[in-house]
Formats: structure tokens, sequence, C-alpha cells
């Protein structure tokens, strides 16, 4: 009984900080699906990553706030629907619902239909952006999370090297812990620069951090 009680004063902690979030008052405000969306605004607007015309790949996109921010970057004037100037393609595990001009590809992209489905969609075009808000289901088992940050921050660099242009960019979450200095090596041993970025959205009581990184190496 006295660890249900914990998990329930938990989980009424997290729901009152969530509803009283400004990020997520912001989100609802703008039409976001998830505060996330302003994560990538920031990184973006810090950087200068994104412009108009490009080819972007965002993995692990559900619910799809990072699409949606893209969908109205590559829009005039900013619009969630019309016209688009620019390659969005979506990549998940799991189903979203559908942004308008975003394709969406369901499945593992390590898989050779999802794989071939990328390619079609591509046709032989580089990416120039890769962004990736892969995070894993955290157990509390530090050594075993660590193990599984690391995991997806090594398949997003992969995929990557497999299919950004050479002067393109990776932006990445990562979490601070065990383990994270080297996947700060894996980036500087797979790009010219490399900025790790904790954007103001990302609450400050997470672990949660990014790495840019812009410009391959050649390998």
């Amino acid at each position: 009984m006295k660890i249900a009680s914990k998990s329930k004063k938990i989980n009424k902690a997290w729901l009152n900080d969530h509803v009283n979030d400004p990020y997520v008052k912001l989100a609802q405000k703008d039409g976001y699906r998830a505060r996330a969306a302003y994560k990538l605004k920031e990184i973006d607007e810090s950087l200068k990553l994104l412009k108009p015309g490009q080819v972007v790949v965002d993995l692990g996109a559900a619910p799809g706030a990072w699409s949606q921010y893209l969908r109205r970057k590559f829009a005039p004037a900013g619009a969630a629907v019309g016209a688009l100037d620019g390659t969005i393609i979506a990549l998940d595990l799991l189903n979203f619902e559908p942004i308008e001009g975003v394709t969406f590809v369901q499945g593992d992209f390590r898989e050779a239909p999802v794989a071939q489905a990328l390619a079609a969609v591509l046709g032989g075009r580089p990416v120039d952006v890769v962004v990736s808000d892969l995070a894993p289901n955290l157990s509390g088992i530090e050594s075993s999370d660590s193990a599984r940050v690391a995991h997806l921050v090594e398949l997003a660099v992969e995929f990557a090297q497999a299919h950004l242009r050479p002067d393109g960019a990776l932006v990445c979450k990562a979490f601070h812990g065990s383990g994270y200095s080297q996947l700060v090596k894996l980036f500087k041993d797979s790009f010219r620069v490399v900025k790790p970025i904790k954007p103001k959205a990302s609450r400050d009581k997470s672990a949660e951090t990014f790495l840019v990184g812009l410009g391959l190496k050649p390998r």
C-alpha cells in the first residue's frame, strides 16, 4: 500500500507540473501536439539549421510535434496547412495522426521494407537534416537505461551517415549520465562540429540534452 500511495503522489506531482508548465500551455495555444516542438524550435533558431526547400527526416516522430514545427518552418508565413517548400519524412514504430505535407513511414528503419519505402520517397536525394527525438522506455536502472539511450543515439548517427549530404546536420536527443561522454565522442568522431544544447523547454530536473552534429567526417 505504501508503494501505491507513493506512486500516486508522484503521478499527482507530475500532473500538476505538466498542467502548469508554460510550454504545455503554449503548445495548446499554438496547436502543437507536444511541448517538444519548442525544443526543436530553440535549437533551430540558435543554429539556423532549417531552411525552406530542404529534405528533412524526423526519426521517432510520434506524436508529431517536431514534424509540425518542420511543416510550419517550410510553409509561407508558418502555415500549418497549404503550400509547403521542402520535404519532410517522419519515421516511427508507432502510427500517428497525419500531418498535411508530411510523408509518414511506419516501422524500423533498419528493416528492408522500411528502408525501401524511405528510398522511394527520397528518390535518390540526400538528406539535409536528420532530427531524432528517439527515446527508450526507461526502467529506472541506470546501467540498463544508459545502454538503451546509447543504442538509439548510435542508430541515429548510423542513419545520418547513410543518408546525410556531406554538409548536413543531425539533431539527436541524449541524456546526461553514465555513457554520455562516450556519446559526445561518437559525435566528435562522426561530425566536424559538435554542439551540445539543453533547450529552455527541457525541464530543469530532466537529464535530457541534445547533441547537434554539423558536417559529416569522411569514413
